[in-house]
């Protein structure tokens, strides 16, 4: 793994980067760096597109800090493990801590999905954007997480490919033991993974039959306590990617 260097701010640009262009910063991302960071003309800054690996830069010569000169390619671009995180949204805080923390996992995608226990209906993928954004940058990530517009369930599993193996953290699962169960089903998940965490009344009867009914599924308890939605989407993802994902190396 290629070492990462935390101690130079890091930014994502929507712009296409190589060395010699200058790009652009935007408002915030100017006061950030001149008026928080107290950065000026020359500084070191990291950038990173999603698309075309991390570089070196500079805050460019001038007045105000609103634009980078590129200087030299970083770290290649790399590739998120084919794991997506299917949810029921949480309220503000706690939702954006489940967002940020699955970035962090590793998740490629952020799928809502509305049940019948749902306490929240209206979501702001906009704001779940900027919580990607944010922990990539934190976190030397390089490749940005698709967020989905919210489904409700049945949309959901209506339109998904079948052949990705549906990985359905249920509460009422029996107790068993969650590397053994994911590790036989390792042959399964060649075609990439759909993690499912339900709201926090849990999922009604008729959604959870529906769910079991989906042709390549793992039915998974998480242990033999009841967890808060937000706790289970970091216990979930981390056995997934432990056994199935790229935690476990070549």
């Amino acid at each position: 793994m290629p070492q990462i260097e935390f101690r130079s701010p890091r930014l994502y640009v929507d712009a296409d980067l190589s060395a010699g262009l200058q790009v652009a910063l935007t408002r915030e991302q100017g006061n950030y760096l001149g008026n928080v960071l107290r950065l000026g003309p020359g500084a070191a800054v990291l950038v990173f597109n999603g698309r075309d690996g991390e570089w070196q830069a500079m805050i460019g010569a001038g007045k105000r800090v609103d634009r980078l000169d590129i200087l030299s390619r970083a770290r290649a671009q790399d590739t998120l493990p084919d794991v997506a995180y299917v949810f029921a949204p949480l309220k503000h805080a706690r939702l954006d801590y489940m967002v940020q923390k699955a970035i962090e996992m590793g998740a490629c995608a952020l799928q809502p999905v509305l049940t019948r226990f749902t306490q929240v209906t209206r979501v702001n993928t906009e704001r779940m954007r900027a919580n990607v954004i944010e922990a990539a940058e934190q976190c030397g990530i390089l490749s940005l997480a698709a967020v989905e517009e919210p489904l409700k369930l049945e949309r959901y599993l209506a339109t998904r490919n079948t052949e990705r193996l549906l990985v359905f953290c249920d509460e009422a699962a029996e107790v068993a033991d969650p590397v053994a169960a994911l590790a036989a089903s390792r042959d399964r998940a060649s075609a990439g993974i759909d993690v499912v965490i339900g709201p926090e009344g849990g999922f009604a009867e008729e959604e959870r039959a529906l769910l079991l009914r989906q042709p390549t599924i793992l039915r998974l308890a998480l242990g033999p306590r009841i967890m808060r939605a937000d706790t289970a989407a970091v216990a979930a993802l981390t056995l997934v990617q432990t056994v199935l994902g790229d935690w476990r190396g070549a």
